[in-house]
């Protein structure tokens, strides 16, 4: 009974819907979870953080704001037209891609979209644009970190002059909120995809690497949060709206959540890669007469390292990094004096 109900999940259509979504929209779906989990769950377990000093948790509580409203807004200004021109290519790859390049990637146009190497590549295309994105989003985070502490926990010490940035953001959107990319952009970015495709050195390393596009997921996540909060430090730094006294603990946390996320992630990744495995390969049989089979996967294998980040990230590590931030740098200040 538990079995059958078992299958009945996995071969419900809109269960297989849903990963087909995630596999062509990955980015997005990567940062509409950070976004909802990084303005709720995240500095609600901050604020709870026991013998912590106030300032400290409204500081890291708004920085899990601020990066959570950024990082969506900048990366989905940037995914959504590479997600949209992937699947055009995958749709009409004829009209993007050198024959060539289609011969070598997947012997016809008919099987291009499920093969291995092609997979890998557009793969790294989408996830790319949480990593190209990843300075300016630094950059905006901590800038508005400020306005957010004074919205939300009425900082004095705030610099007002710096209220209206808050609505720049929207200025460039229609007015129902929604940002709109029209279909020449669409194709205009197929077009400039389709050139790094078709580039003969990104072939090679598609298909020398094409057994490992279960793992892209995972690997490019840690490289954007490396960055991320390297940026991060430097940026906070120099702000003149960040308090001196807070500066160090709002980094160490950010160093902290980031080391431990990395490092976690990739330790329970491979702690569950074989019963991961044999999932799959369960899947795969019970799917085999799916044409979106290869797309299914590829979404269990983006949600796959998504949720181990992210339930470490924003789930177990919130209390854990704000507390022992705040006594790195205790113990750092009082060894110094």
């Amino acid at each position: 009974m538990k079995v059958n109900f078992t299958n009945r999940i996995l071969t419900n259509k809109t269960f297989l819907k849903c990963l087909e979504k995630v596999s062509e929209h990955s980015t997005s779906v990567a940062a509409g979870t950070s976004l909802l989990m990084s303005v709720t769950l995240r500095p609600l377990a901050i604020m709870t953080t026991p013998d912590t000093e106030k300032e400290n948790k409204q500081y890291a509580a708004s920085n899990s704001i601020c990066s959570g409203l950024i990082k969506f807004a900048l990366v989905e200004a940037v995914a959504l037209p590479i997600e949209n021109a992937v699947k055009k290519i995958d749709k009409n790859p004829e009209n993007y891609l050198k024959k060539l390049t289609i011969n070598r990637l997947g012997k016809n146009p008919e099987n291009l979209a499920n093969s291995k190497s092609y997979k890998l590549l557009t793969q790294i295309l989408k996830l790319s644009a949480g990593f190209l994105t990843a300075v300016p989003k630094s950059m905006f985070t901590i800038a508005l970190i400020p306005i957010v502490m004074d919205r939300l926990f009425k900082n004095k010490n705030v610099n007002n002059n710096l209220k209206p940035a808050i609505c720049t953001e929207q200025s460039s959107q229609k007015p129902n909120g929604k940002i709109f990319f029209t279909g020449s952009i669409t194709d205009k970015v197929a077009k400039g995809l389709g050139r790094i495709i078709d580039n003969k050195k990104v072939q090679n390393f598609a298909l020398k690497y094409q057994g490992n596009d279960k793992d892209i997921a995972k690997h490019i996540t840690a490289a954007t949060d490396t960055l991320l909060t390297a940026t991060a430090v430097v940026q906070t730094n120099k702000s003149t709206k960040i308090k001196e006294n807070r500066k160090q603990a709002l980094n160490y946390n950010n160093i902290i959540s980031t080391v431990i996320t990395i490092v976690g992630g990739y330790f329970v990744d491979g702690l569950i890669k074989k019963p991961a495995g044999k999932f799959v390969e369960k899947f795969k049989k019970l799917n085999a007469g799916n044409p979106n089979l290869a797309k299914c996967v590829e979404g269990i294998n983006i949600l796959r390292p998504a949720i181990i980040f992210a339930t470490i990230y924003y789930g177990v590590l919130p209390v854990f990094s704000t507390y022992l931030s705040e006594k790195t740098d205790k113990y750092i200040v009082k060894h110094k004096k």
